[in-house]
């Protein structure tokens, strides 16, 4: 024959003491894993969820804007849950706040050649 037969080997009783000690052994890799993801990849995102989101909310008139579409201009007015944004000398543009995807506040960088 081609193939030898495969014998199920018995299990551990469940009723015995090992059974917790190996299922905790077992789901401790996940949760440590779950801990790692956790302080490394949620905990930074949602601290710069919450200072983008205050940021945009402290938005106003003078500081310069990036859109989500990529649009770059100097805040002219500002709403509730619009913000007017001039793109160019004449032309302004109302979008909504929550598009704004960053925020420079009147003189709050420096130049880069100096």
């Amino acid at each position: 024959m081609f193939s030898s037969p495969a014998y199920a080997q018995a299990a551990g009783s469940a009723s015995s003491g090992g059974g917790t000690a190996a299922f905790m052994v077992q789901i401790a890799p996940l949760i440590l894993i779950f801990i790692v993801f956790w302080f490394l990849l949620i905990r930074p995102q949602q601290k710069r969820m919450k200072e983008q989101q205050a940021a945009i909310a402290a938005v106003k008139k003078g500081d310069s804007v990036t859109t989500a579409g990529g649009i770059v201009g100097k805040v002219t007015r500002v709403e509730d849950d619009h913000v007017e944004v001039e793109i160019a000398p004449g032309t302004k543009v109302r979008v909504v706040k929550m598009t704004l995807s960053a925020v420079h506040p009147l003189g709050g960088a420096k130049p880069a050649n100096d």
